[in-house]
């Protein structure tokens, strides 16, 4: 690191658990990103803030007005352009060393499993079940942590599913692939703005922990946010030996 770069990350090397050696692990870190919308914006933003070397933000969406009563990662100016456009511009803007990679498209699970190889950690910002486990198949057959959360209306939720420790389940040990689960869209129900800011800031928190090394990490919780109580409630996830995602490894 430069002295420029000293001081920009001053506060994290400050401390005992990141320090220098863990900040040039961000430094030299990729983390993927799916989805640069209510999740994905705040997430991103703090790992670009961190010094986080490359992020890929990868969306298929365009700026919408109703989007940006949660998106802070959009502006009204931004209104039509591609959010991943969008997400550049506004990281660049808050990092410009970070090098931030768009794809506009919308992944599917030959992709995924391409961009996860060359990520150390991938963050689902996504809002549908089928990406949501498309995703963790591709972490899974990467061996790349994944950090999931999801919000609507006044509730939340994050977690970490790491393949790398034998004893951490995956996504789909917590929601098997043939369950019958409805996509609910925020279009309909509603979200409570602040929430997916919430969830989004802890994903990047443990996204940049898992980068670092600092333990231990959500895996194998589940932690769900009552935004109404503004309550914490946590759920021991234990891995599923008979997943059909993850059961035959070692």
């Amino acid at each position: 690191m430069d002295d420029r770069q000293l001081l920009r990350y001053s506060r994290h090397i400050l401390l005992d658990e990141v320090g220098i050696e863990g900040q040039q692990r961000v430094l030299g870190a990729h983390v993927l990103v799916i989805g640069a919308g209510g999740l994905g914006s705040p997430a991103a933003l703090y790992l670009a803030a961190s010094g986080v070397g490359r992020i890929t933000l990868v969306d298929d969406d365009e700026v919408d007005l109703t989007n940006l009563q949660r998106q802070v990662m959009h502006t009204t100016a931004r209104v039509g352009q591609p959010k991943v456009e969008s997400g550049r511009e506004a990281l660049r803007q808050i990092n410009p060393e970070v090098e931030v990679v768009a794809l506009r498209e919308r992944a599917g699970p030959e992709r995924l499993a391409e961009l996860a190889v060359s990520a150390d950690v991938i963050l689902d910002c996504s809002d549908n079940f089928a990406t949501r486990h498309a995703v963790n198949r591709a972490c899974v057959a990467a061996k790349v942590p994944l950090v999931a959360g999801a919000v609507i209306r006044f509730d939340g939720q994050v977690s970490v599913f790491d393949v790398r420790d034998p004893a951490s389940p995956c996504y789909a040990c917590l929601f098997p692939p043939d369950s019958r689960f409805e996509d609910v869209a925020c279009s309909t129900m509603g979200v409570f703005a602040p929430l997916v800011g919430v969830i989004g800031a802890v994903q990047a928190a443990e996204a940049l922990k898992l980068l670092v090394g600092i333990r231990p990490s959500l895996a194998g919780r589940l932690q769900m946010l009552d935004g109404r109580a503004m309550e914490w409630t946590e759920v021991k996830v234990a891995r599923n030996p008979a997943c059909p995602v993850c059961g035959g490894r070692a």
